[in-house]
């Protein structure tokens, strides 16, 4: 299975109205049908937001060298796959689909040791069907050229 690097950008809003910039990965269709990716991980950051609800420069900047370090880590022998990226309304989360949570977390602190305590949190459900994933893909219609 070839990991792509070809994402889409789209817009979305928050409930209280802020602006969410969504971030999907394309072409991962082969992923989807090995059927070895049977969890799914997000990590979240919630910071202080703008007034459009998205992170101030430095902490935008601080989430970009983190995102490069999880997404080499854990993509490195595809032991997980970097689907999604939401940023907006006071939060980033990178969305995962992993082949063992376990593995994942282990691999997680061994990325992230090098860098200061952050202020993120883990969620992880058991998907599949990569049904957030399938959600996500559709607002692909919406994509910002």
């Amino acid at each position: 299975m070839k990991l792509s690097n070809v994402w889409f950008t789209a817009l979305s809003e928050s409930e209280e109205g802020q602006m969410i910039t969504v971030s999907g990965r394309e072409e991962l269709t082969e992923f989807v049908q090995s059927g070895k990716f049977k969890e799914r991980a997000e990590i979240t950051w919630k910071y202080e937001a703008d007034k459009l609800g998205m992170p101030l420069e430095e902490v935008a900047g601080r989430m970009e060298e983190v995102q490069a370090v999880l997404q080499k880590a854990m993509e490195k022998d595809k032991l997980s796959i970097l689907t999604g990226v939401y940023t907006g309304g006071g939060e980033k989360v990178w969305v995962f689909y992993t082949r063992t949570v376990r593995v994942f977390g282990e691999r997680l602190n061994e990325a992230l040791a090098s860098f200061e305590l952050l202020p993120i949190s883990i969620y992880t459900e058991v998907d599949p069907e990569w049904e957030e994933y399938l959600d996500m893909l559709e607002m692909k219609e919406w994509a910002v050229e």
